[in-house]
């Protein structure tokens, strides 16, 4: 048998206790040295298939084969036992895998300078902070040695300065030829280190390829829109254009993620009446890639006469900061003299490069 390889055959899994079916039917190889990106909303199924292949759960039906030890940065610190010291704990880990005291010993001195807690490791992990705890775990569970890694979001544990060393370690396990299966939502990452991607569903699997083609259709499933073209795209219009439309029957706006406490106000003379980000596919989408184009479209609805109204959008962070942001005026779009009843369309066309994170996009 390969070391280092994972099949999964038609896998059905049921919670017994709530007769929720997670997975249905699932299948999928992970080869030797290659990284599987596993996509998916919230209750598609990823945690169950992580779980399967750790041996937390056992498959309803179907067959799933592991040849090779597996290291899974999923739970940091779960087999710890809080009235250890540090250093007991990594013995305790080590047994658990399999390792003699004399393996254990040879890692020991990696895994403390990868921790780096200083004489902490010496003390009650109950003692620990929170921070310290993640650093000792991720420091034995990368240590090891596996022939298949799982991470699951765990690479953003600590400061930042141990974020960086935790991907520093990650991209060498890559160059390595480890075989990784990669659950994360950060879709930068995917496409950076994923080979091929899998597409999860409420338990289904939607697709598997390329990580741009998988990216794309999991856009898609995030605002809804697998089985419809862009609502909408039928209103075609230049920037700063007056169109005559009537009501739509779908708003772009509801295949958005909204702020259900928005601050919304203003004198009444004109309101925005939808708006939508697009990425460079044409997708209306909640998700921008890092270095990609996208548009941001802002349908306006007139109730009085305004003369070159000025149509504005910022981008804030969490905490509500404005980063940077753009209007008509600024970029020279004449926005005419709009009637009562008249609708103004704009869109502000950008390129992406703000690091990954959370944004606000704020309308004016």
């Amino acid at each position: 048998k390969i070391a280092g390889k994972i099949e999964f055959k038609n896998v059905s899994f049921i919670y017994e206790d709530t007769q929720v079916k997670a997975l249905k039917n699932i299948s999928f190889t992970l080869e030797v040295g290659k990284t599987l990106g596993v996509l998916g909303k919230t209750g598609s199924g990823k945690s169950t298939i992580l779980k399967i292949i750790t041996g937390v759960l056992t498959p309803t039906a179907g067959n799933v084969e592991i040849n090779g030890r597996i290291s899974a940065l999923l739970e940091l610190g779960a087999g710890f036992n809080m009235e250890f010291t540090g250093i007991e704990n990594i013995y305790l880990n080590g047994t658990m895998i399999g390792f003699s005291k004399a393996e254990i010993d040879s890692k020991l001195q990696a895994i403390l300078d990868f921790a780096d807690i200083g004489e902490f490791v010496y003390q009650q992990v109950k003692t620990y902070s929170s921070g310290m705890f993640v650093r000792l775990a991720f420091a034995v569970a990368i240590n090891i040695e596996p022939e298949i890694l799982i991470v699951d979001e765990a690479l953003s544990v600590g400061d930042v300065f141990f974020q960086n060393k935790c991907y520093h370690k990650f991209e060498e396990f890559k160059t390595q030829g480890k075989t990784i299966l990669f659950v994360s939502h950060d879709l930068s990452s995917i496409s950076k280190y994923c080979d091929r991607v899998i597409l999860l569903d409420h338990g289904k699997k939607l697709g598997e390829g390329l990580p741009k083609d998988m990216i794309d259709m999991y856009k898609k499933v995030l605002v809804n829109q697998m089985d419809s073209d862009m609502a909408g795209s039928e209103e075609v219009s230049e920037e700063g254009r007056l169109v005559n439309t009537g009501d739509d029957k779908k708003f772009w706006k509801s295949k958005m993620t909204l702020n259900p406490s928005n601050d919304t106000y203003g004198s009444g003379l004109a309101a925005i009446e939808d708006f939508c980000l697009i990425d460079n596919s044409g997708n209306i989408t909640n998700t921008v890639i890092k270095g990609d184009a996208f548009t941001v479209k802002i349908k306006v609805r007139f109730y009085e006469h305004v003369s070159e109204p000025i149509i504005a959008v910022s981008i804030k962070n969490r905490l509500g900061v404005e980063i940077t942001g753009t209007n008509t005026m600024f970029e020279k779009i004449s926005t005419g003299e709009p009637d009562a009843g008249d609708v103004l369309i704009v869109t502000f066309m950008q390129d992406m490069y703000l690091q990954g994170g959370d944004y606000l996009i704020s309308l004016g």
